[in-house]
């Protein structure tokens, strides 16, 4: 991807104070490298000779910005995406959650709710789920409503299986869905404890106290004050001995509010507040 050029680089700043002024989404603390290539990459789908054209269209014709949207906000996951980290969930975390009267589980930037659907499948095979409130966020609508139907491409689920099976499950994964000839729809009964609901991670506060939080390669697209703002956020919201779990290139290690957590288990990015 060849680097945007000096005035490239003056109108993607206009292009995220216009996102900013007009309509409230705030990109101003993303990785710079990281959103310019996702605007000139829609710039060139368009064939827009200017990123100018680009932020005229975002400003002038409707419905255009969902389409942006869409570019700009992080999208990677899948089920039991890192199958480690899950086992160490299980193995680790959900025995210290058993005495709880309630479980609030937070998965912020959930995108489209792979991840969601397979914490929710964990704890039920835990005995866990009647007493579980699993919170789904993210600032896409549009990614919302993709999680919310439960429903996922038939052709992951190869893949979905082999995860699931080294996530420590414990039994045959399509037990939990149905198919036809192109998606699988997961059980109506794993939505019983699930919310979904949108939220912005820059710019919106704390809305609920959680026992653990799961943001997971969300963090890496944002600048370094901007984390430091989110994990204030996050600090906020976890209840005392709660549990954060980040993704494998991120750390709360250096950060000024690291010292408040002890690294409950150092590879899997699971942390514990202290």
């Amino acid at each position: 991807m060849i680097a945007p050029t000096e005035l490239q680089e003056i109108e993607i700043s206009l292009l995220i104070e216009g996102l900013y002024q007009m309509y409230g989404y705030d990109f101003r603390g993303y990785v710079k490298a990281s959103l310019s290539r996702r605007i000139l990459n829609r710039m060139k789908a368009e064939r827009l000779p200017t990123v100018t054209a680009l932020l005229e269209k975002v400003l002038h014709e409707q419905g255009y910005l969902e389409r942006l949207l869409n570019d700009l906000s992080i999208r990677m996951t899948e089920m039991y995406r890192d199958p480690s980290f899950f086992a160490a969930f299980r193995e680790r975390v959900v025995p210290l959650l058993r005495d709880l009267p309630e479980i609030r589980i937070w998965h912020a930037g959930c995108a489209t709710g792979e991840e969601v659907y397979s914490m929710a499948i964990l704890m039920l095979e835990e005995g866990l789920a009647d007493k579980t409130r699993i919170y789904a966020t993210d600032m896409n609508e549009k990614a919302l409503a993709a999680a919310q139907t439960s429903a996922f491409p038939l052709k992951k689920m190869q893949q979905y299986t082999k995860n699931y099976l080294k996530a420590g499950g414990k039994k045959a994964f399509s037990e939990y869905y149905t198919t036809d000839h192109q998606y699988a729809y997961f059980s109506p009964h794993l939505e019983e404890n699930l919310i979904f609901a949108q939220h912005n991670l820059v710019t919106d506060g704390s809305f609920n106290e959680f026992h653990v939080i799961l943001c997971r390669n969300v963090l890496i697209y944002f600048d370094n004050d901007l984390q430091q703002k989110v994990h204030l956020l996050f600090h906020n919201s976890l209840a005392e001995g709660g549990f954060m779990g980040l993704g494998n290139k991120e750390s709360l290690l250096f950060t000024p509010k690291g010292m408040k957590y002890e690294e409950f288990i150092s590879h899997e990015r699971i942390y514990r507040k202290v």
